[in-house]
């Protein structure tokens, strides 16, 4: 259903290190470099773009809006929300079970350099 999502950014620089180093810890790699626009993905379709904002206006964070990494497993949920911390994220909720007693949705929470929402999600049997 998704193609992919962009996030703003108002340090190209900065953000595509962070990216960078997320992205291959799920094998994504760069698919689109180009002045303004950078995007990394692991599959034929679905991906995380930044872009500094068309209009020339600062880049602000989408109120509600959080992009979703699809890990394997829980392991690299957890490699990832690391270095995130690591690289200078902010915590928004350590890697763990949400939503129940029964639930197999396990998810870290954190806010990229620009403040925009991450999470990195595995769903399936430990």
């Amino acid at each position: 259903m998704l193609g992919y999502i962009s996030l703003g950014t108002n340090d190209m620089s900065k953000a595509t290190v962070f990216y960078d180093q997320l992205a291959a810890i799920v094998g994504a790699k760069r698919v689109f470099d180009d002045d303004g626009f950078v995007a990394w993905s692991n599959a034929p379709t679905g991906g995380i773009g930044l872009t500094n904002p068309l209009d020339g206006a600062p880049a602000t964070v989408g109120n509600g809006v959080m992009a979703a990494i699809a890990a394997p497993d829980r392991a690299t949920v957890d490699a990832i929300y690391a270095k995130a911390m690591e690289l200078g994220a902010t915590d928004e909720g350590e890697p763990g079970l949400r939503g129940g007693d029964d639930s197999n949705f396990y998810a870290a929470y954190f806010r990229d350099l620009d403040g925009n929402k991450l999470n990195a999600f595995y769903m399936g049997p430990v």
